[in-house]
């Protein structure tokens, strides 16, 4: 099997992943899964894609993510991961689909407004 690059997005985060078949080691920008995702929460989102199709020892990742927030390189990661493992094998589509994996979450930060304060937020109106 070949290597498989797939990338995913989230908020401002970009992931790009390698996945080869292998023995599971997961690295995040030269890193171990586990030194660069230390909580438990971001490790789960990280191996999500893994775990529901049953790949969790099948493949070695070497992951490229930069940009956003930590929770947000997570995301990103696990929308390639899935992404990868349906070009690995169309079946798996229909296991990670419903649990919503292979669904790019559109929410950014909306940007500021010339002649406003915020976003949305505007200066109060005075009649005079």
């Amino acid at each position: 099997m070949e290597v498989i690059h797939k990338i995913g997005r989230r908020k401002t985060a970009v992931a790009r992943v390698y996945v080869s078949e292998g023995k599971g080691n997961i690295t995040v920008n030269k890193k171990d899964l586990a030194v660069y995702f230390p909580t438990a929460t971001l490790q789960y989102k990280v191996k999500q894609p893994f775990t529901l199709t049953e790949n969790e020892n099948n493949y070695d990742v070497s992951i490229n993510v930069f940009g956003g927030g930590i929770t947000g390189q997570a995301e990103a990661v696990r929308l390639a991961l899935s992404r990868a493992l349906c070009e690995i094998d169309e079946e798996y589509r229909a296991t990670l689909k419903p649990e919503g994996l292979l669904t790019r979450d559109p929410r950014m930060v909306e940007r500021k407004k010339y002649g406003q304060k915020k976003a949305r937020k505007k200066f109060q109106f005075s009649k005079r």
